[in-house]
């Protein structure tokens, strides 16, 4: 959620931001929200220009009683009742105000950096870097949940049955694989100075409308039957959360969170014949990573989070490259995102296994974290948050460039020890 004072004072810029997000039907909330605004301000301020003057007019009434002059204050006293009605006239009118502002002002897109390539959508995202070296072997690669089959090592049938289609049952080796992923890339994380966290994997909706925007919370969120709580989507979301209507000393930033959980979303839209098995599910676990830091600092986290993914993927002997996304790719609250692309030696091309996001203060205003400076000024922290990895999306690249023609999968060093020492599993 961008500043309405700057949205006051800059319509252009904000309407041009609109333009580069192709979200033209979102222009006329412009105009909308600057005059709902002016008439909030009005009644404000006749508001308080009525408080004003009930202050006086009571000494007024004291005054002319203690003088005898009681006609002349049951006169003001009736004027008082008067501007009283008015004043909880105004008091209401304010406050419908000021929540259509609110409302509207959470669908109007933040500002996007300068640096953000201008595109439509997806197909428009522009390759930054490849980290790696590409191969395609001389042997014919199958599909993940082939690969994992020959282990025994997944069940969707079984699952099908329990949960439904999106879910899935992983066993024997590839399940310790997966659980081997996770504690690796927690301590990855650890070493690279990240607090670790286990989170709520439930949150209530002012935390869900604080983190992302109305579209995102209908695309992906479970809500709770009878409850005011959904589940996570993402653990990127309670972990923000946690500094929901906070003050913090500027010293003490920034704060650097590594946080496990399961997450849960609907995915809903179509899928397409590259996202059966385990690529689009409605469950599955994630290591991610958060920062909350001063403003101008924002800029250098985003290079170290996207870093980490990279290093971690690289260790594990995984190519991967990095997408700059196009302003109609990013969602209303982000600043800057990248996706982190791992190589499908399979398909012969990168697929997404994570993204990094630089939010701004969009997520801290709507959530009110804030930051004092030694003189005692407050601001709005600024928000990052990047996936660390995500089985079985990893497991899917990390099969397919660990396989053998004979079907074995080689452990690479870094995740021997969380293999119980294998190099192989066959």
């Amino acid at each position: 959620m961008i500043d309405l004072k700057f949205l006051r004072e800059n319509p252009e810029i904000v309407r041009q931001n609109i333009k580069n997000k192709f979200q033209e039907q979102k222009l006329p909330l412009v105009d909308e929200v600057i005059e709902l605004d002016e008439q909030s301000r009005k009644a404000k301020q006749e508001a308080d220009a009525l408080r004003a003057n009930r202050n006086v007019v009571s000494k007024q009434i004291g005054a002319l009683m203690g003088q005898g002059k009681k006609d002349e204050a049951m006169a003001l006293k009736e004027q008082v009742q008067k501007d009283a009605t008015r004043l909880a006239e105004l008091e209401a009118q304010e406050k419908e105000l000021q929540e259509k502002v609110t409302k509207i002002m959470m669908t109007i897109p933040n500002i996007i950096d300068p640096s953000v390539p201008i595109g439509k959508d997806d197909s428009c995202n522009v390759e930054i870097e490849k980290f790696g070296e590409p191969v395609v072997p001389d042997f014919e690669i199958p599909y993940h949940t082939e690969i994992m089959e020959r282990f025994n090592g997944i069940d969707l049938d079984a699952a099908g049955k329990v949960a439904g289609n999106g879910f899935y049952y992983l066993m024997g080796d590839i399940a310790r694989l997966h659980s081997a992923v996770i504690s690796y890339a927690r301590d990855f994380m650890i070493d690279r100075g990240f607090t670790y966290c286990i989170p709520p994997y439930m949150i209530r909706s002012n935390v869900v409308t604080g983190v992302m925007s109305f579209d995102e919370m209908d695309a992906m969120m479970y809500k709770i039957e009878g409850e005011d709580l959904y589940l996570i989507g993402t653990s990127e979301h309670s972990m923000i959360g946690k500094f929901i209507d906070t003050i913090h000393e500027e010293e003490k930033l920034p704060y650097t969170l590594t946080s496990y959980s399961p997450c849960f979303r609907k995915e809903k839209g179509a899928h397409g014949i590259e996202e059966r098995g385990v690529y689009r599910i409605h469950q599955f676990e994630k290591q991610e990573m958060i920062v909350v830091c001063k403003p101008e600092e924002s800029k250098k986290w985003y290079d170290v989070l996207w870093k980490n993914t990279v290093d971690l993927f690289r260790s594990l002997d995984i190519p991967v490259r990095t997408l700059e996304c196009c302003s109609g790719d990013l969602a209303d609250l982000k600043v800057k995102s990248c996706d982190v692309e791992a190589w499908s030696p399979r398909q012969k091309k990168y697929f997404e296994v994570g993204s990094c996001s630089n939010l701004g203060d969009a997520q801290a205003r709507r959530l009110k974290i804030r930051v004092k400076d030694k003189d005692g000024n407050k601001y709005f922290a600024h928000t990052l948050n990047n996936t660390v990895v995500a089985p079985p999306r990893m497991l899917i690249a990390f099969l397919e460039n660990n396989l053998n023609a004979d079907g074995s999968v080689n452990i690479p060093k870094a995740l021997q020890p969380y293999m119980g020492g294998k190099t192989k599993i066959e």
